[in-house]
């Protein structure tokens, strides 16, 4: 997906929309495994304000990651909460596989209809926008980094033995985003060159799915 005024015209909306309901994913399925405390706070919500991190948004436009501000879980709530934990940071990545799977389908509907011009044009912007947006939200998300849901997913899986372990590592977390993200970092160079190429084969493998030509990062 090239990156041109309309694509970057359409990235704001798609963003506010996709983290918007990211978010609201993880608040809701919390809700409903018994903890109100992202509902108390107002996070159970559509509200895209609720949920914008500015600098995640930015980053999103600008380097193809981005987050949003994370709900607040209370883990302690859940009657399993190393379950519960991992539900609920399942439902963001999933929310995000939802969007992108009904966006290729409106992408694929759009191809067979007898229409054209500026209007088809803008809607299929839009549709790749949101399919590149979600997907990136979905990959980053499922990193197995704090505070990222691919963490807590990860500490589900492992045996109750070494998840104290994996909590404690969770305070070097923030050093290793910075080593990824910061350009003169060496695994800067690493992390990019990986990530270009696990998010151009999963947005290969929705082209192949869907039959979608000329959908490329």
């Amino acid at each position: 997906m090239g990156f041109n005024y309309l694509t970057i015209f359409f990235t704001v909306p798609v963003m506010l929309i996709s983290a918007t309901v990211h978010e609201f994913s993880h608040a809701y399925v919390a809700h409903k495994l018994g903890d109100d405390t992202a509902k108390s706070e107002g996070r159970m919500t559509l509200n895209p304000l609720a949920h914008i991190d500015w600098l995640g948004f930015l980053s999103m436009i600008f380097l193809r990651i981005g987050w949003a501000k994370p709900v607040p879980v209370n883990h302690y709530n859940f009657e399993n909460p190393a379950l519960g934990n991992a539900l609920v940071s399942i439902a963001g990545p999933t929310s995000n596989l939802f969007l992108t799977i009904l966006s290729a389908g409106l992408m694929k509907i759009l191809f067979v209809l007898p229409i054209s011009g500026f209007f088809y044009q803008l809607a299929l912007t839009f549709l790749t926008v949101m399919i590149f947006v979600n997907i990136s939200l979905m990959l980053f998300n499922l990193l197995p980094i704090p505070p990222l849901d691919g963490s807590n997913i990860v500490e589900m899986i492992l045996p109750k033995q070494w998840r104290a372990t994996w909590s404690d590592l969770s305070q070097y977390a923030p050093y290793l985003l910075l080593l990824i993200f910061l350009p003169f970092s060496p695994l800067f160079a690493i992390f990019s060159n990986v990530w270009y190429n696990l998010l151009s084969t999963v947005v290969g493998l929705v082209a192949t799915i869907f039959g979608l030509p000329g959908l490329t990062i």
